[in-house]
């Protein structure tokens, strides 16, 4: 049975209202817990987190048995882990040592009364965070954005001015080439054959396959060396080796599928390895394919047959047109921010450009939302949106790419749209931050993590901007005072 939080207090809990923080402090955790505070502490943001958290953990649930993680703990830990860029030891170490996180947590006692302290094994994290998913996430995030709005005196009708963009956020992944992933495919293949043969020691027929593993390893080593290095006959070589490489991989493949069948499945576990070197089997006819026609018939292979990564095939192969870095790897990620530097909106970008998003994020914001002004970039134009927009907003700022007609000319030459021009760079200031929590590389894995991790990482950010408003507010009163 889950609780929302801890509503009795004991003797010596330190209640989340109570807690309290040096205000000379410039971490952005302080930022952090004054934004969760000032959440928690407000009927009305704290009653639709509170709901959106229940309809997504404790919806179809019993409310009996063992009590399980406070919905409230749930939510600060998935905010603290992004806003302060952690991996889960890290997290960990915090949630039970970190008296000032244990206080907004509502786990900490007075110093005074002794009392067992509340701890959290390392899986039982993960797991809880692990919860929430990228629709609720985003739910939440729409409240966090309310909040801020009250929180920086923004009136009902007073109509936004946004900036939008886009970056990569990288998936955790090696560089790809098609001979590593085969290598990869084929490891994966003899790890799982060899869960079964460690498990089932009746099995038979796979008393080489510590053989296979050596071989398949040297021989990619071998190609992947000869292919980064130069020298004399080097495409003749690079061809035997590629020759060599490939038959192996036939000759190892050609035993799976003989012996594969032969498999035991005796439990649910046995179905699920099962399931999984099917997956790893066919990128394994995948990959050797590819290598075949790339290395030994010569062949130019299409962008949309390959694969990135058999681990995270939502992989991308982004090439923006910068020199560092080149290429990354991984999901185009789009945010808007209004004047207040608040992310109101963002997407994955599915395969998709800039300029192709334009009209269904100008449907999004302006169902929610009065807006007085939008900047892009060069890579979102086109006539038909720019068309778009300026029917529901007054100011557009997107420039053209490409020779300007007179009248185009004379439009950006205009004073508010190079005004407008100047403050979207403060969009980059944005994304750089972003990336400061934690948005550069995501290390889950998964695509739904992947989606979650980065809507968390969105929260966080304007967690952290609204806690830094918060702050501001209280530092001015603090001079009031003494004035």
């Amino acid at each position: 049975m889950r609780k929302r939080f801890e509503q009795q207090l004991s003797f010596g809990q330190i209640s989340i209202p109570q807690v309290q923080v040096n205000l000379k402090s410039r971490s952005a955790f302080t930022k952090l817990i004054l934004a969760l505070q000032h959440l928690f502490v407000t009927p009305e943001y704290n009653e639709k987190i509170f709901r959106l958290l229940e309809d997504k953990i404790l919806k179809g649930k019993q409310r009996t048995g063992r009590p399980g993680m406070d919905l409230w703990i749930t939510f600060v830990l998935a905010q603290t882990r992004l806003c302060m860029d952690l991996n889960y030891d890290d997290l960990h170490h915090m949630a039970n040592n970190d008296k000032l996180l244990r206080q907004i947590m509502g786990i900490e006692f007075d110093y005074y009364y002794a009392t067992t302290p509340i701890e959290f094994e390392y899986q039982n994290i993960v797991d809880n965070v692990s919860l929430l998913d990228d629709e609720t996430v985003r739910k939440l995030n729409q409240v966090v954005v309310e909040m801020g709005h009250d929180v920086f005196k923004k009136k009902e009708e007073e109509p936004l001015r946004l900036k939008t963009d886009s970056f990569v956020v990288e998936s955790n992944v090696h560089f790809p080439t098609d001979y590593n992933l085969l290598w990869d495919s084929a490891r994966k293949c003899i790890d799982i054959v060899g869960k079964f043969t460690k498990k089932h020691q009746e099995l038979t027929g796979w008393r080489k396959i510590n053989y296979w593993h050596r071989q398949l390893k040297r021989q990619m080593r071998v190609l992947a060396q000869i292919g980064r290095k130069g020298g004399k006959n080097k495409k003749a070589r690079l061809l035997n080796a590629a020759t060599n490489y490939i038959n192996t991989a036939k000759a190892f493949l050609s035993k799976l599928e003989n012996e594969k069948h032969n498999l035991p499945l005796s439990d649910v576990k046995d179905i699920d390895l099962q399931m999984e070197l099917e997956y790893y089997h066919s990128m394994l006819i995948k990959h050797i394919d590819l290598v075949e026609r790339r290395l030994i018939k010569g062949e130019k292979i299409p962008h949309h047959e390959k694969i990135f990564s058999i681990f995270e095939p939502y992989t991308e192969w982004i090439n923006k047109g910068k020199q560092h870095p080149n290429v990354e790897l991984g999901k185009n990620f789009q945010i808007t921010s209004d004047h207040f530097n608040l992310i109101i909106d963002y997407k994955i970008m599915e395969n998709e450009v800039d300029k192709s998003t334009v009209i269904s994020l100008r449907n999004r914001v302006l169902l929610k939302y009065l807006v007085k002004s939008w900047s892009f970039d060069k890579g979102f134009y086109s006539k038909a949106n720019k068309e778009a927009l300026e029917l529901d907003v007054d100011n557009v700022a997107m420039r053209k790419k490409g020779k300007l007609t007179l009248s185009e000319k004379e439009e950006e030459n205009q004073t508010e749209f190079k005004k407008l021009c100047n403050k979207h760079s403060a969009v980059e200031s944005n994304i750089n931050e972003l990336e400061h929590r934690g948005l550069n590389r995501c290390p889950d894995k998964g695509y739904e993590h992947f989606k979650r991790y980065l809507g968390l990482g969105v929260c966080a950010y304007n967690l952290h901007k609204i806690g830094a408003e918060l702050l501001r507010i209280e530092r001015e009163k603090i001079i009031k005072r003494a004035a």
